[in-house]
């Protein structure tokens, strides 16, 4: 197994052992974590584990644990609490898209259905309650108030903004609950459990938060200008459904610079194959994808200056690379 499957670049051969030897302790507890004595939820549960993925939130409660006691006995159950955490929204979210493939594997409700997709999460959801259970009550109120912004970001995605709102900004809202509220607190808990003081586990939890939402941005990116055999996924398939992303999002405020037939089809859900070859192509020429990345752009440097004045170890090189990663990987 690498270091991590996102390819973040160590420059410190010792950290990078560290790291490597704490992420692969992680996989093996997952594997544990998600067994059951029941074939068939075995067999599910298992679905998107094996399937594999960046375990970005583990890394990052490592990478902050680095900023203490890296073996305190809490570091890896709260690793594997956040990435449980993760498999499980990923089982809802293919649910709530009805996508096909999720990390270049047929999705759980595509292999099964809807039905053993949404049981499957919570049976995730439900092993990883038990585990922060045992890491104190303020660790289960952090993940509590963590899986409220995570419910919170899904209703307002699917309810979609007021009249009155701002799309991009309550995208941006969104983004900032679904998924840089679960990076906060992986940083968060790596810093917390592994006895940081207060003032760097807040400046790790607000990093989190922002390279979070960077990352997420960057794949709304991703999902436009990839093939599959890039991403893993079906490219577009947000744009098929009619949801939207930072580059739609972007294309359509772009006012007297508008593409008229992108708009167009950007008004709803694209149904005809045809029509969402053509909606990609005119959106990947459109300048709201250089837009798109200068926003990504924005959000890791806001990142990156949340690192000024931690303690200068190998830890925060990592951390300041993988602001530089974040914009890289949309190049």
């Amino acid at each position: 197994m690498p270091t991590s499957s996102i390819g973040l670049p160590f420059l410190d051969e010792e950290l990078e052992s560290q790291v490597r030897s704490r992420l692969l302790e992680v996989e093996k507890e997952l594997a544990v974590a998600v067994a059951s004595d029941v074939d068939f939820v075995n067999e599910a549960a298992r679905h998107l584990l094996d399937a594999g993925g960046k375990r970005f939130r583990p890394l990052l409660v490592v990478l902050a644990s680095e900023f203490g006691d890296a073996r305190a006995p809490g570091v890896v159950p709260a690793a594997l609490v956040v990435e449980l955490t993760h498999l499980a929204t990923l089982y809802h979210d293919d649910v709530m898209d009805e996508a096909d493939l999720r990390r270049g594997a047929q999705s759980a409700n595509a292999r099964w259905d809807n039905s053993v997709a949404i049981l499957t999460g919570d049976f995730l959801f439900a092993r990883a309650s038990d585990i922060v259970a045992g890491l104190g009550p303020e660790a289960v109120r952090i993940q509590a108030q963590t899986f409220a912004r995570l419910v919170q970001g899904q209703i307002r995605e699917t309810v979609g903004p007021r009249e009155a709102d701002d799309a991009l900004a309550h995208y941006l809202s969104v983004v900032a609950d679904k998924t840089g509220s679960l990076i906060a607190t992986s940083a968060r808990f790596g810093a917390k459990l592994a006895g940081v003081p207060a003032e760097v586990e807040q400046k790790l939890t607000e990093y989190g938060e922002q390279v979070g939402a960077a990352f997420q941005l960057s794949d709304d990116i991703i999902d436009v200008a990839s093939d599959t055999a890039d991403s893993g996924k079906t490219p577009g398939t947000d744009l098929r459904e009619g949801i939207s992303t930072l580059p739609t999002l972007l294309a359509q405020r772009s006012g007297a610079a508008a593409d008229e037939r992108l708009l167009e089809l950007l008004s709803g859900p694209i149904t005809d194959d045809g029509l969402h070859a053509e909606a990609l192509r005119l959106l990947r020429s459109n300048p709201a994808m250089d837009e798109a990345r200068a926003v990504v752009r924005r959000r890791a440097d806001a990142a990156r200056s949340l690192l000024d004045g931690l303690p200068d170890i190998p830890a925060r090189s990592a951390l300041v690379a993988l602001c530089d990663l974040v914009t890289t990987r949309t190049a």
